[in-house]
């Protein structure tokens, strides 16, 4: 965006997200100033560029948390639509450099590029920038990658940093051994909390949804919506409380038995169980 004139010698303009000023006259001309003079400040062309601003954070953080749920649902995009909203540098910024697979499901890539036909620069685990066009790609969870720690690995070379958490989130595997009755995780209990209060401003934060007494995460897994479920305490309760189980439930509200939960369910159930259960107070002293 380029200087726009406000009012007598200055001109105002979005640099780096923030509005900045610069004279246009005396000896200070053409350099940006330190702070916003004080006659600017309620400057109507000041205004509009603080919405404008903050439009563009809303609109960045838009396209991340809908990258992040194609990426958590694993669900087929148009290589269209990539290729559409490509130039948008918010939207950029949240696809890029994150693993893609095509047609092939062991063919995983970085996303690097995107032409206005759909096509897909990726660059490839052997290193190699080749060029896919399939009608869709999907942006796996990382539970889901058959080779992760190698994909980790090559990324670190590379020097990648992903705009949404994708290869280096957290990932839980649900273990073979479990109960054929078990329908609850207990990992996550007994985490203490000043109030409810804090518990669920906590649940909040992280992008969970408080409902009732619960902090909730919903996911679609293997072409089913599954909700995982951890115990916050009841609503308006002011006292202390304690974080309770981790449960999964169906579309119709099912309890899952633990043996039924799919991949990304039971790892988003457990990321989830675990960032809340890290926020718990530590009482400090050799009687902790």
């Amino acid at each position: 965006m380029g200087w726009l004139s406000a009012g007598d010698g200055y001109e105002v303009a979005l640099v780096e997200g923030r509005v900045a000023a610069r004279a246009t006259s005396g000896r200070a001309a053409g350099r940006q100033l330190k702070s916003l003079p004080r006659a600017l400040k309620d400057h109507p062309e000041v205004d509009r560029l603080r919405r404008f601003a903050e439009w563009l954070d809303r609109h960045a953080a838009g396209c991340v948390a809908q990258v992040d749920t194609w990426m958590v649902s694993s669900l087929p995009v148009p290589t269209r639509l990539l290729a559409r909203v490509w130039p948008d540098e918010a939207w950029q910024s949240a696809l890029r450099d994150l693993a893609v697979v095509g047609d092939d499901p062991d063919e995983v890539g970085f996303l690097r590029g995107a032409t206005e036909s759909g096509e897909l620069r990726i660059v490839n685990l052997d290193g190699e920038t080749v060029r896919l066009s399939p009608r869709t790609v999907t942006l796996p969870h990382p539970v889901l990658l058959p080779d992760l720690d190698d994909v980790r690995e090559f990324a670190a070379e590379l020097g990648i940093v992903q705009g949404v958490e994708q290869i280096h989130r957290a990932t839980w595997r649900r273990p073979d051994d479990l109960d054929a009755k078990a329908t609850e995780v207990r990992d996550f209990t007994g985490g203490s909390f000043r109030s409810r209060f804090a518990l669920a401003a906590r649940a909040s934060s992280l992008g969970y949804r408080v409902s009732g007494g619960y902090a909730t995460a919903r996911v679609r897994d293997g072409g089913r919506t599954v909700e995982a479920s951890v115990w916050i305490g009841e609503p308006y309760w002011d006292d202390e409380v304690e974080t309770g189980s981790l449960t999964w439930q169906d579309q119709d509200g099912r309890a899952l038995p633990l043996r039924e939960v799919g991949p990304v369910a039971w790892s988003e159930g457990m990321r989830m169980g675990a960032a809340l259960y890290a926020g718990r107070v530590i009482e400090e002293g050799k009687d902790a």
